[in-house]
């Protein structure tokens, strides 16, 4: 697939499958949750052909890969097994630290990314429904408007449920438990007591009815007390009747706890923040509006505009509309006019692809590409476009404009904002993109120097082999095959097989491994020697054909020092296929330790459609024989 190879690098730099506890995605970001961020590589994965950038954020790691982030993610999942690791995480992840907000940030993140999807298309259709309704396109009687409308709005009054099951996940508890006590919130006969305003008790005990559907805070608060309650009763009962009565247990008593002690504490707590909110904002809105929309994107960019979601659905699930979200709407499209800015000004080809791509991705509401690839780089267009933001957002805020559904915020999904202010929220939003098109234009960016074509292209030695540096080599031509000959005699092995995991993951390009039998080591094509590691177990060969070949002969051998190793060449040198370029002798570094299976790879894979390996795993092989064929493109 196309995004095989990028995938694996972004395994192997952030430490490999085994640092990864848990990873999500939302519309352009890897987020991961890793056991050590120590051992992250941010640098080489910044690097990497298809990456726009990487944040530590709200105690996560997050690969910034823009459109494709679907893709990679599904790819990335296969490749570190994450969906069988994820039940066994409770006892082989180590808890994250950190400070209270960025742990904070973390649980927002974890609850509400898997839901932004479906919150986004069904806000998008009830925005939809009020249009048709106010231009009397569609009848609110009809029967047309009623199943449309049992479409968009299910989701928010049934959010209880969809919340239980990803805060499940994020407290590892039973995501069936929970959703049942979610259920028991908005059971039909317990709704129809509190609309007839009937009082009931538990035990003797008043029960406070409320309004449970399309509430935040209640059900999150309950199955984190969930949790607890589960791993307490699993740690004191016999696995024999674990299964039946852990269920039955937290049945029993967390389905009355809740409506008892926790749901009304949680109604109470987001009824306050709402109203909170909504204080500050009538305090004066236009002030609000211009924070707001010029610092969302400093916001988001450091990962702590995820605590606005929950303030903004308890907003539409207390007052069926939300003032907050318009007033960065702007911040958005601001970015995107930022991009076209650049676009329009820049002289640097590379920028201006970019800053295009950019500005399209931003117009439909995805603004890293924009934000990591464009104007945070430059920093005035980002200053412009913050300024333009809050200047858009202070309009709306002027107009009390108000969205019915948290959507992203882009020209496709304007419906949902249709209602009271919505000529100033359309006002805000082209004034907004206008002064930041106009505004980078005229103040202008240090427009970057045009790089040397020829340098080395993304995905090629100097990052995929972070201990080897290479000559770079100009008029890089890449023809329909070539064939690499084997540089070694010895027994195949695959490379995925190999004990360092470097090489296995494949993150340094694609190849095959061999076990040697006998300590000479042969040029495998005609070409030049790139680089003669100064202990001489590891040589570059450049082909004429400008394939780079790496042959590192054993595992860890570096540690050797030079011991039993004689090279025949040094960097710069011409030669020819089967040209001896070194001797080492196998049995003293076998008897020394040291694994002596050398790879044999492409370093710069990605600039092939593919690389085969010639021989099956097993087969005795010598030198001269073909063992890759590497596969151009055309």
């Amino acid at each position: 697939m196309k995004y095989d190879q990028l995938a694996e690098r972004i395994v192997h730099y952030v430490g490999g499958r085994d640092n990864i506890q848990s990873l999500i995605h939302c519309a352009t970001r890897l987020r991961f949750t890793l056991r050590d961020d120590s051992k992250a590589d941010k640098s080489s994965i910044e690097k990497l052909d298809g990456v726009i950038s990487v944040v530590r954020s709200g105690g996560q790691f997050q690969v910034i890969v823009g459109n494709a982030v679907a893709d990679v993610y599904k790819l990335i999942v296969g490749i570190a097994h994450l969906e069988s690791k994820s039940e066994s995480s409770e006892s082989t992840g180590s808890k994250k630290e950190g400070s209270p907000l960025s742990r904070a940030i973390d649980l927002i993140s974890s609850i509400f990314s898997p839901l932004l999807t479906v919150l986004a298309g069904a806000g998008l259709l009830k925005g939809l429904l009020t249009l048709a309704t106010n231009f009397h396109w569609l009848d609110p009687a009809g029967g047309t408007y009623k199943l449309l409308y049992a479409a968009a709005d299910s989701f928010f009054y049934f959010l209880p449920i969809f919340l239980a099951i990803t805060a499940a996940r994020k407290f590892e508890a039973n995501q069936f438990i929970a959703v049942t006590i979610a259920g028991a919130l908005i059971y039909p006969d317990i709704v129809a007591l509190k609309t007839a305003g009937t009082s009931i008790d538990f035990l003797g005990i008043p029960v406070i009815l409320m309004q449970y559907s399309s509430t935040v805070i209640p059900i999150i608060l309950s199955v984190c007390v969930l949790s607890y309650l589960e791993k307490f009763l699993k740690n004191k009962l016999h696995e024999s009747i674990r299964t039946l009565f852990v269920p039955v247990i937290c049945l029993i008593l967390m389905v009355p706890l809740t409506y008892l002690v926790i749901g009304p504490i949680g109604t109470y707590a987001g009824t306050g923040l709402a109203s909170a909110i909504s204080w500050l904002y009538n305090l004066n809105p236009i002030i609000a509006g211009f924070a707001l929309g010029a610092l969302f994107q400093v916001l988001v960019i450091f990962g702590v505009h995820w605590g606005l979601i929950p303030v903004m659905l308890n907003n539409i699930a207390k007052y069926g509309r939300d003032s907050l979200s318009p007033l960065y709407g702007p911040a958005v499209i601001s970015q995107a006019g930022a991009s076209l800015g650049v676009f329009l000004k820049t002289k640097n080809k590379k920028l201006k692809s970019l800053s295009l791509s950019a500005f399209i991705t931003g117009v439909f509401g995805v603004t890293e590409p924009a934000i990591y690839g464009v104007t945070l780089k430059l920093k005035k267009p980002f200053i412009v476009a913050c300024i333009s933001g809050g200047i858009g957002g202070a309009i709306a805020g002027g107009y009390h404009a108000s969205a019915v559904a948290l959507v992203p915020k882009s020209i496709l999904t304007f419906p949902a904002f249709v209602g009271p202010g919505f000529i100033g929220y359309a006002i805000g939003f082209g004034v907004a993109f206008v002064l930041s098109v106009i505004l980078t234009y005229l103040v202008g960016f240090d427009d970057p120097v045009e790089e040397n074509t020829d340098a080395e292209p993304a995905g090629s030695t100097a990052r995929g082999a972070t201990a080897i540096e290479r000559q770079q080599v100009s008029d890089l031509q890449i023809y329909e095959k070539q064939e690499i000959l084997s540089p070694l005699k010895g027994r195949i092995i695959p490379l995925t097989e190999m004990e360092d995991e470097a090489f296995a993951s494949l993150a340094m390009g694609k190849g095959a491994a061999i076990l040697p039998s006998e300590g000479k080591l042969y040029a495998p094509a005609d070409g030049t020697v790139a680089l003669v590691f100064r202990t001489g177990h590891a040589y570059s060969v450049v082909t004429e054909d400008g394939a780079e070949l790496l042959i590192h002969i054993g595992i860890n051998t570096v540690k050797l020092k030079g011991q039993y190793f004689i090279s025949h060449v040094k960097q710069g040198d011409t030669v020819k296929a089967g040209d001896l370029l070194a001797e080492f002798d196998v049995e003293a570094i076998r008897a020394a330790g040291y694994d002596t299976t050398t790879p044999i790879i492409v370093s710069n894979t990605a600039l092939y459609m593919d690389v085969l390996v010639m021989k099956e795993k097993g087969e005795e092989v010598v030198e001269g024989e073909q063992l890759l064929t590497i596969v151009g493109r055309s």
